[in-house]
C-alpha cells in the first residue's frame, strides 16, 4: 500500500494520502505528464485519473518519469458509465492498467451509478479484480446513500471510498456523515468549486487572516473534516505548490465556523444522469 514521504506531515486515511492531485481536463500529453511528475517530486503521493479523462497514458508517463517508486504512489482511476457491464469492467480495467503502465491500481472507482451500471452485474466484477490483485481497493463515485447501502450489500470487498463533489458551497454533510458511520472515506473532487471559492467573502477573510490563499483555506477546511480527502486539479507548478501548502494551514474553530456559515449552495457538476436528479 502506498505511503506518504517522511518529509510530508500529511496524514493517511487507511493508507490513502489525504491530499491528492486531480487530473480532470489535463489532456495535453506533455503538460499532464509533467504536472504529475512535479507533484510527486514535490511530495504528493495520491494521483487521481479516470477512463473518461483520456489521460491515463500521460498520467502513467508522469509516474514513470518521477523520482518516486511506484509503490509509494496511491493511484486511482475510474470505470466510465458505458463500461460497467461485468465483462466490460474486467476488460477496460486491464486496458487502464496498460495505459497507466502499472500492474495494479490502489483504488478503482465506479465513476457514476448511471448508464450501464447494474449493481448485481457491475460490482461482482470489481470483486473479481480485487481478488485477482489488480486493484487494492474498491471505490464508488457520485453515489447517494441508497446506492451505498446497495453496494455494501452486494460487494464482498469493503467500499473504500465515495468520491463526490465537495467544497464550502456544497459541504455534503449527509454523505460525509454516512461515510464516517460506515467506514467509507470521502474523497472531495472540485474542492475549489472550479475557482468559485476565490470569490466567497468568508473564505477571503480567513485567507487574509492566515496570509494564505483561498484555495489553501478551502482545502484545509476539507482536510480537517474526519474521513475526508481532497483531490484538487492543477496543471501548473504554482497551483500544485499552492494547494500543497494547505497541509501547513491549521484553521481554528472561529475559521471553521465562518467557512461553514457560507450560505451559497452551488453544485458545479450536475449532469442529467446525476443520481440526485
Amino acid at each position: 500500500m502506498a505511503q506518504t514521504p517522511e518529509s510530508s506531515d500529511q496524514s493517511l486515511l487507511d493508507g490513502m494520502p489525504r491530499l491528492g492531485l486531480g487530473t480532470w481536463e489535463n489532456t495535453d500529453a506533455g503538460t499532464c505528464a509533467d504536472s504529475v511528475r512535479q507533484a510527486l517530486e514535490m511530495g504528493y503521493r495520491h494521483i487521481d485519473t479516470a477512463q473518461a479523462y483520456d489521460n491515463e497514458e500521460y498520467v502513467g508517463e508522469g509516474i514513470a518519469d518521477a523520482d518516486v517508486d511506484r509503490e509509494e504512489v496511491f493511484l486511482a482511476t475510474k470505470i466510465w458509465t458505458s463500461n460497467l457491464s461485468y465483462d466490460d469492467v474486467i476488460h477496460t480495467a486491464k486496458e487502464s492498467l496498460d495505459k497507466l503502465g502499472v500492474d495494479y491500481v490502489d483504488l478503482l472507482y465506479v465513476h457514476w451509478p448511471a448508464n450501464e451500471y447494474d449493481p448485481e452485474d457491475t460490482l461482482p466484477a470489481f470483486d473479481q479484480l480485487y481478488d485477482d490483485g489488480l486493484i487494492e481497493n474498491v471505490g464508488v463515485s457520485n453515489f447517494e446513500p441508497r446506492h451505498l447501502d446497495e453496494a455494501q450489500e452486494i460487494l464482498d470487498a469493503p467500499v473504500f471510498a465515495n468520491q463526490i463533489e465537495c467544497h464550502p458551497m456544497l459541504p455534503q454533510n449527509e454523505l460525509v456523515e454516512y461515510g464516517q458511520e460506515n467506514d467509507i472515506n470521502t474523497v472531495a473532487y472540485s474542492p475549489l468549486a472550479r475557482g468559485k471559492v476565490f470569490d466567497v467573502p468568508e473564505i477571503q477573510e480567513v485567507a487574509e487572516k492566515h496570509d494564505a490563499s483561498e484555495a489553501q483555506v478551502s482545502l484545509a477546511w476539507l482536510l480537517q473534516r474526519d474521513g475526508v480527502a481532497a483531490i484538487p486539479k492543477a496543471s501548473s507548478e504554482d497551483h500544485i505548490r499552492d494547494n500543497w501548502g494547505a497541509l501547513d494551514l491549521e484553521l481554528d474553530d472561529e475559521d471553521v465556523e465562518k467557512i461553514e456559515s457560507v450560505g451559497e449552495r452551488d453544485r458545479q457538476v450536475d449532469p442529467d444522469f446525476g443520481p440526485w436528479n
